[in-house]
């Protein structure tokens, strides 16, 4: 059989493929508006101009995980969320692009763009859409990347994204990423809890310039704020295993999301009581939490005596005097 002969073959199996997949595609939409569930590819251009994403830097020939290709720059109403084809106007493009696909040589790599840990497709939406129904797990891709500490994820809700939106402002209005290149993302499942989170970086900002005597910066502020307060709280979640312990709860919670719930008791007991407090410590807040929802609390929770997340001024200023006594400038950590 010629090569011609052989082309001509496959696309007219992918004439017949399309048609069936335009059947289950009706069917999918019918569903899905039935169900309110959502099926549509991101747009390339929207998540970048939330996120607010700038640099890019090409990272070279690879082989991507198709499942991890979740939008497109200019073709993602065209498409459904698993890349299948949505317009009969496609038809003709899609079967010669199957056809190659199933010919010697095989369709040249596609273009990607790679944000966090999901790709969009610069140029290849057929050839993408032609992979997963040909039963592929990776394609050949050259590899455009958009550094960013904002996590994105193959299967994020809108509501997922709208609190990566909301961490990117976050991240902007705090300068974290550069006063802290080595930290890590603070995900929270709620965008609005973003704006708490502020409120506690500027609580905290202000108590050390009272202590400090001058003015900070919001990313002296912030810096000091993540690794003296939230970077010593996590570690004791994770220390401790915590989401895992009340990972049976209906609505669970990120380590960012459980810090900062556990903060505000912390900080409402204070206000409430002062140094007569029940509960003063981080780790004093995980018993009580564990307790209240009748999980097991670790023995060694119970005698962690940690006095790493300051919480009144009184606190701050004995954590204060304890580093000016082992010859620690304000802030180290």
């Amino acid at each position: 059989m010629s090569e011609e002969t052989n082309f001509f073959t496959f696309y007219k199996e992918g004439i017949h493929k399309f048609q069936a997949i335009q059947n289950r595609v009706f069917w999918q939409e019918m569903l899905n508006h039935l169900t309110g569930r959502h099926s549509a590819l991101l747009s390339f251009d929207e998540v970048r101009s939330r996120l607010r994403l700038h640099e890019e830097h090409y990272e070279g020939l690879h082989d991507i995980p198709l499942e991890n290709i979740v939008g497109s720059v200019g073709r993602y109403k065209d498409f459904t969320a698993t890349f299948l084809p949505k317009n009969s106007a496609l038809k003709e493009r899609w079967s010669r692009v199957y056809a190659l696909a199933n010919g010697q040589a095989g369709p040249p790599p596609i273009d990607l763009y790679k944000v966090g840990d999901v790709f969009f497709v610069r140029d290849g939406n057929h050839r993408v859409s032609v992979a997963r129904q040909l039963g592929a797990k990776t394609i050949q891709a050259h590899v455009v990347a958009l550094p960013t500490t904002v996590p994105l994820r193959p299967g994020m809700t809108v509501r997922q994204l709208a609190a990566a939106q909301a961490y990117a402002n976050f991240l902007d209005e705090t300068g974290l990423a550069r006063a802290v290149p080595e930290h890590e993302s603070i995900e929270l499942t709620a965008p609005a809890r973003y704006h708490e989170l502020m409120g506690h970086i500027f609580l905290h900002e202000r108590a050390l310039e009272n202590l400090w005597g001058r003015a900070l910066t919001t990313e002296e502020a912030i810096a000091d704020w993540y690794r003296n307060v939230y970077k010593p709280a996590i570690d004791l979640i994770r220390k401790y295993d915590v989401l895992r312990l009340i990972k049976s709860r209906k609505k669970q919670r990120t380590e960012g999301d459980l810090f900062l719930w556990l903060m505000n008791v912390l900080l409402e007991l204070c206000h409430q009581y002062g140094e007569e407090a029940p509960v003063k410590s981080f780790s004093e807040a995980i018993v009580a939490y564990l307790e209240a929802g009748h999980a097991a609390v670790p023995d060694a929770l119970e005698n962690e005596g940690d006095q790493s997340v300051l919480l009144t001024r009184t606190q701050v200023m004995a954590e204060m005097r304890k580093r000016r006594a082992h010859g620690l400038a304000p802030g180290a950590g």
